[in-house]
């Protein structure tokens, strides 16, 4: 079964909403100041989203460890 382009994209979205509010804790946590960990934050999902939505589209390309349907 192939994924479609909108499955990846909501896979995307989704995990990168949770990443997203790990990366903002965890800065202002050890940073201490709201609007950079929010910043920090902006800059790395948009960074990460593309990075993720790339790497999973290359990977369907990839035949390995894909088993057949049978028919």
């Amino acid at each position: 079964m192939i994924e479609s382009h909108f499955r990846s994209i909501i896979k995307a979205l989704s995990w990168r909403f949770l990443a997203t509010v790990i990366t903002f804790s965890v800065s202002w946590i050890i940073i201490g100041e709201l609007k950079i960990a929010a910043e920090i934050g902006l800059v790395d999902t948009v960074i990460k989203l593309g990075v993720y939505y790339t790497h999973e589209r290359l990977w369907n390309r990839l035949s390995f460890g894909k088993i057949k349907q049978p028919e």
